[in-house]
């Protein structure tokens, strides 16, 4: 059986600060077993999930769901382009529809810049054909269309 690392040498090998791991552990990302000196040692499956980790936020994957998938995930082993593929699935709708937000942010962003108002009450961006005045008066906010 291969020797388990040490959270410094995932860390290097990783390029993930060791306080980035402790955190990973935290959250139920990755996980470690602890030596009779109580130091960590990870399995180097741990290595190929980092990359999962690290792919799934750059594209902005919230970490609650990056943990959902990855514990549909067997462990003691290292994952697979299949595994990969399957949760990559499970992503890209998000993924497209936050893609597709963006771009009408974008095309409207230059009417918004150019008109210069910013109305809470027309604005296309912040209250797109007035939708929070049937929320009543108050702080309302409008994030999504």
């Amino acid at each position: 059986m291969a020797r388990e690392l040490t959270v410094g040498e995932v860390a290097a090998r990783s390029g993930v600060a060791v306080s980035a791991l402790h955190f990973y552990e935290a959250k139920g990302l990755i996980r470690s077993v602890r030596t009779a000196g109580n130091q960590r040692r990870f399995p180097r499956d741990v290595l190929r999930r980092i990359a999962v980790i690290k792919v799934a936020q750059r594209t902005g994957i919230p970490l609650a769901q990056i943990r959902e998938a990855l514990s549909s995930l067997p462990e003691g082993r290292t994952p697979t382009v299949a595994d990969w593929r399957r949760l990559s699935r499970r992503w890209r709708a998000e993924l497209d529809a936050r893609i597709a937000r963006l771009v009408h942010l974008r095309d409207e962003l230059d009417g918004c810049i150019g008109c210069g108002c910013l109305s809470l009450k027309q604005c296309p961006l912040r209250n797109p054909g007035d939708r929070m005045a049937r929320l009543g008066p108050g702080a309302n906010t409008l994030d999504r269309d």
